[in-house]
């Protein structure tokens, strides 16, 4: 007797398989859309509803400490003042980002750089001209970097980040989801090779086709296929812990606290915490700035970029190392208890449902599918004679059984033994 040593699971788990096998996966996929929700309102709309400035770092050349009193007084506190010697020095740090704005009171001149970030240096030459030209003589403007018209709002950087933040950490997510028994080397040429053709195709687009971007191609080809794989190693080795839920974290750090964080819409001094301070380590700040210093040699240089991209490849590195064999023996105990997992009870008996589905239309229009997968058509005639000697076998099978458990009916004893080999009289 084949004895059912699955173990035993509970009242809702017994009610759930009740229901339709599609409807099951469809339920057990719904937690998604309704984290998405939560999310984009915590992150977005928290984040973007009402920036406003603070602390915000402006450089001003030489001694200028009444001038700095009656800015603060004006504006409320809100402005850090960084000095310099020299209006080139202030200007080289206007460029890389290091003030929001500088301003010489020599030759009244505030110095800004739109290519870094517009929206900021729009803001703070409302906040600080009035108050500059208080004295009756208006300072000058003097942009430094200045976004070219193919760029007019300077948000190509913003959605280039974003569409190489989405590429790696869905390419990895899904050899999560699937890819569970993949050797490392497999996955690591999964995420290599898919990296590279997401790099190739979003940088033509951006560029050539769309022409968002004025050359080059190939700085950012390179950079978005480190920066791709990058994500994708951290997400792989995360799906070690997280399995089939890999989306959740990966799109949590990836993509909802990651871009208002980037600094791409805001710049940090305009963000509520956590996201101001989360600039310093979110991908989506080192993307944006090697994106802005690559096309309009704004921001800070290239190094910190690579060590933030470094320091993701080599956290998802150690993760996937560490936590593999952990992985691997917590599933063969899992199959060895025979244990399953709502989702994967529903998958087969989804499955189950559509080859029946696949075989009851084959059989109405005729047809039938064979062990290789072959279709043909049937003989119906045959097909009829098997189910009518079907059919007569099962009805024999039921009266004699009713006839042997029947009141004054025959019992075993009254049947002829079977003949036994060698026994010519067949008892």
């Amino acid at each position: 007797m084949k004895m059912d040593v699955r173990p035993l699971t509970s009242r809702y788990r017994r009610w759930f398989q009740t229901l339709h096998p599609s409807l099951q996966l469809v339920l057990l996929q719904l937690w998604m859309p309704l984290f998405f929700i939560v999310m984009f309102c915590v992150c977005y709309i928290a984040a973007f509803h009402a920036p406003s400035p603070h602390d915000v770092p402006v450089g001003m050349v030489g001694d200028a400490a009444s001038l700095e009193s009656g800015i603060e007084k004006a504006v409320g506190g809100r402005i850090l003042f960084v000095p310099y010697r020299t209006a080139a020095e202030a200007g080289h740090a206007v460029l890389h980002g290091a003030v929001a704005v500088a301003y010489d009171p020599a030759d009244a001149t505030l110095y800004v750089a739109t290519a870094h970030q517009l929206q900021a240096s729009t803001l703070l030459q409302r906040m600080l001209l009035p108050v500059l030209g208080a004295g009756g003589h208006a300072p000058s403007v003097k942009d430094l970097a200045v976004l070219p018209a193919h760029d007019a709002f300077g948000m190509t950087s913003m959605y280039l980040m974003l569409a190489w933040c989405i590429g790696g950490y869905m390419t990895a997510m899904f050899i999560g989801l699937m890819g569970g028994p993949l050797r490392h080397r497999t996955r690591l040429a999964v995420i290599v090779g898919l990296g590279a053709a997401i790099s190739l195709v979003t940088n033509l687009l951006a560029g050539p086709v769309i022409g968002a971007i004025d050359g080059h191609f190939w700085p950012l080809a390179l950079m978005a296929w480190g920066w791709i794989v990058a994500i994708g190693l951290t997400v792989n080795g995360l799906s070690y812990f997280f399995g089939r839920f890999i989306a959740l974290p990966s799109m949590v750090i990836f993509v909802f606290l990651s871009v208002p964080s980037s600094g791409a819409a805001y710049p940090p001094w305009m963000m509520p915490e956590p996201f101001a301070w989360l600039n310093n380590v979110v991908v989506g700040s080192g993307i944006t700035e090697m994106i802005k210093q690559a096309i309009y040699g704004v921001g800070p240089s290239f190094a910190r970029g690579l060590i933030m991209m470094s320091c993701y490849a080599a956290i998802g590195l150690v993760l996937m190392l560490v936590r593999k064999p952990y992985w691997e023996a917590r599933r063969a105990r899992r199959v060895v208890a025979g244990k399953t997992t709502m989702f994967v009870d529903a998958q087969n008996a989804n499955r189950d449902f559509l080859v029946a589905q696949r075989r009851g239309i084959l059989a109405r229009h005729g047809l039938e599918s064979s062990e290789t997968g072959t279709i043909r058509a049937i003989d119906l005639d045959a097909a009829e004679r098997e189910e009518d000697a079907r059919r007569a076998f099962e009805t024999e099978q039921d009266s004699g059984d009713s006839l042997m458990g029947a009141p004054g009916g025959l019992t075993t004893e009254d049947l002829p033994d079977e003949p036994r080999p060698g026994d010519s009289s067949g008892r």
